[in-house]
């Protein structure tokens, strides 16, 4: 039986200083690691913003909760920043208002809501309901039965 130690033979004489399986492969050592994590470090850093200023995802539903129902302690006064409640409202919109096109498969059904055909409210076709003498007594027999 051959042992792990038998697969992997270690080149020093190399220049790269690799680590050769018995199958060809070759793997980094822990010096080209840390130059590959270093530069890595380096891409990141130059990719990064850091943004200073905070402000609300506009398109995220806020909940606010209010204070426990016996609680004492006294209301604070804020004063009303227009931008956060403007943001607060958008936020709140129908995805119809938000959005000029749908975002997702789930929205395309019912994105467009008014109906293809106007609603005919000639008295030919529409039959409004109208109560008579008899399911008004019928409705007040119901309603003293409960």
């Amino acid at each position: 039986m051959v042992s792990a130690a038998a697969d992997s033979v270690y080149c020093c004489w190399e220049t790269e200083m690799t680590l050769k399986t018995a199958c060809g492969k070759e793997t980094k050592d822990l010096v080209h690691q840390d130059a590959i994590h270093i530069e890595t470090i380096m891409k990141e850093q130059r990719h990064q913003r850091l943004h200073m200023e905070f402000s609300i995802n506009p398109r995220k539903k806020l909940h606010v909760l209010p204070d426990k129902p016996m609680s004492r302690k006294p209301t604070e006064v804020i004063e009303e920043n227009s931008e956060f409640i403007k943001a607060f409202h958008e936020a709140r919109e129908e995805p119809t208002k938000k959005y000029s096109m749908p975002q997702t498969e789930s929205q395309e059904i019912g994105w467009v809501s008014t109906p293809l055909v106007p609603v005919d409210t000639s008295g030919r076709f529409h039959f409004k309901r109208f109560k008579t003498d008899v399911t008004k007594h019928k409705e007040s027999a119901l309603r003293s039965s409960n």
